[in-house]
């Protein structure tokens, strides 16, 4: 007998369960029959990445790991890195500029403006690593208010530039990108090439001309720059606020008496004598005057120049009425002297060849204002003489007068008394004095006694201001716009621009404008010929750094 799986036994002959066949119901329709292999399974049971390596194929090597762009590539070694080609990147890095001590910090700080960012070389002021440096904040803060100062003090935007390059430097931010433009500042310091940029802007609202505050803002800058000095922002702070504090050198009633004797040695350099002297100073005081009245108004400068240029003018034409064998023109173009803004010019044009053409454009749509202000002013005098019969001939004004003794002296007067007037520090008048009385002998050798062309001998003579002035700035230290601005003012075109209003005046337009055109080429001689001259001074002085130290763009065409 079978015994039962649950220990019961079955009847005799009986088949158990488990052999008996199981019906079609109970089996798999997949399910191979007993004795027949077990198929493979088919190739859509084995699903692979179409992106799998197919046999035979070996996989490439992973990727390198990332690491410093300047670092010698493995198995390359240090001598064959120094062999390499020099049309390419060499694997050891650039070599970093070195600008060396003695160059005027000027110099090296408008380098390293030039240059590329990657290019430029650390800060010159190490500090220990356990060392806190000062805040950032404090640090862009200070930078804006010096570069406040030189802005509107008339200073280039490039050289404003690096005055605010040279303070960031000084204190240990690198990483520092000054942007100038007429009435906004505006520096960021970036701590890292992962770490966020921190910028600070301020805006130039007030303008005025001060050459001593200006001379004291560049000690400053030299002594924070120094390594024998060391000047905390809380003391660069403290010495800002004294020359924002400090009193003018030179009193109101002085600056009026100064812009009278202006007139009067401009009047004399013309061809007049003491009479016109005489008469040129009264109009150019009553003008001062008046100006300095709309100013305590509130008035805009537009109609301070408007109503300065109206005094001479009215005193031209008084001698005109009157009948006196006098040169009335000589008195109005003495009296426009003073208003005529050179140094502005002279930055606008300096603006445009280094680059920075909307401050140049602002700067210039400035002079083309203060212009129209003049002309308008004298124009407005001139207008009203014609339709009283007012004989203004401008042919007797143009005979040219040789005093050489006489003239000299005149022209340094007029660069003394412009000297004042800027508020020069004494001890910067006499170079301002002696740099415009040159200036005036070249002019003369050339326009008067060799008969050469007007432009050209304003160019030369302007070119010489530009050459010394820099020249006694670098010894000096400082700002070369105290011996130059002053220097110039015996070359300023008075002569044509009162020529032009008058022809305008008297209904000549065509020889108006033309002689108004020849005053803008005077001036623009006058811009391009300091400009030139201290380039040239930057030329022949020992270059700051390598040889590519004052790389700028290099354009053979237009485009």
């Amino acid at each position: 007998m079978v015994a039962e799986p649950d220990g019961s036994k079955g009847a005799p002959g009986e088949v158990p369960e488990d052999r008996k066949p199981q019906s079609d119901e109970a089996r798999s329709a997949f399910v191979p029959p007993a004795g027949v292999e077990q198929p493979a399974p088919p190739e859509e049971e084995h699903p692979t990445s179409e992106f799998a390596l197919p046999p035979g194929l070996t996989a490439e090597p992973p990727a390198e790991q990332e690491g410093s762009a300047f670092a010698t590539p493995a198995g390359y070694s240090a001598d064959a890195a120094q062999h390499s080609p020099p049309a390419f990147t060499p694997a050891y890095g650039v070599p970093l500029v070195r600008l060396p001590h003695g160059a005027p910090w000027q110099d090296r700080m408008r380098t390293m403006l030039r240059l590329p960012v990657g290019d430029r070389p650390m800060p010159e002021a190490t500090r220990k690593e356990d060392e806190a440096g000062p805040s950032v904040p404090r640090v862009l803060d200070l930078t804006l208010r010096i570069g406040e100062l030189l802005l509107a003090g008339g200073e280039g935007a490039e050289d404003v530039e690096a005055a605010m390059f040279v303070i960031c430097r000084s204190y240990g931010l690198d990483r520092v990108e000054p942007t100038v433009t007429f009435t906004l500042l505006s520096v960021t310091y970036q701590p890292s090439l992962v770490d966020d940029p921190i910028t600070a802007n301020r805006t130039v609202r007030r303008r005025g001309t001060d050459y001593t505050r200006l001379a004291a803002v560049y000690t400053l800058l030299a002594d924070i720059n120094a390594q024998a000095h060391e000047v905390t922002p809380e003391e660069a702070y403290r010495r800002l606020a004294e020359i924002r504090r400090n009193r003018h050198p030179y009193p109101g009633w002085a600056l009026t008496a100064a812009a009278g004797v202006l007139a009067g040695a401009a009047s004399v350099l013309l061809g007049g004598g003491p009479t016109v002297f005489l008469v040129a100073a009264l109009g150019a005081v009553l003008g001062d005057r008046l100006a300095w009245l709309c100013a305590g108004r509130g008035l805009p400068e537009f109609y301070q120049f408007l109503v300065a240029a109206m005094p001479p003018a009215a005193m031209g034409v008084l001698l005109t009425l009157l009948h006196a064998d006098l040169r009335p023109s000589a008195v109005i173009t003495g009296g426009l002297f003073a208003l005529i803004p050179g140094r502005a010019l002279v930055a606008a044009v300096q603006d445009g060849l280094t680059g920075f053409y909307i401050t140049a454009s602002a700067r210039l749509l400035e002079v083309a204002y203060f212009f129209v202000a003049i002309v308008v002013g004298v124009l407005s005098v001139l207008y009203i003489a014609v339709q009283f019969d007012a004989q203004l001939n401008p042919e007797g004004a143009l005979r040219a007068v040789e005093r050489p003794v006489t003239q000299i002296l005149a022209s340094m007067v007029l660069c003394a008394t412009f000297a004042i007037l800027l508020q020069q520090s004494r001890a910067t008048v006499l170079f301002a004095t002696l740099n415009g009385g040159v200036a005036w002998v070249i002019y003369a050798s050339i326009a008067v006694t060799a008969g050469g062309s007007t432009v050209m001998a304003t160019a030369v003579a302007a070119g010489l201001v530009g050459l010394f002035g820099q020249l006694i700035a670098r010894y000096h230290h400082t700002s070369s716009l105290p011996y130059v601005t002053a220097a110039i003012g015996p070359l300023l075109p008075g002569s044509a621009t009162y020529f032009g209003v008058l022809a305008i005046a008297q209904n000549n337009l065509d020889q108006g404008f033309a002689s108004l055109a020849k005053a803008a080429a005077l001036a623009l001689a006058i811009a391009i010929g300091v400009n030139l001259g201290g380039e040239l001074a930057r030329f022949f002085m020992a270059a700051p750094g390598a040889a590519s130290a004052r790389r700028a763009a290099k354009r053979t065409r237009g485009f």
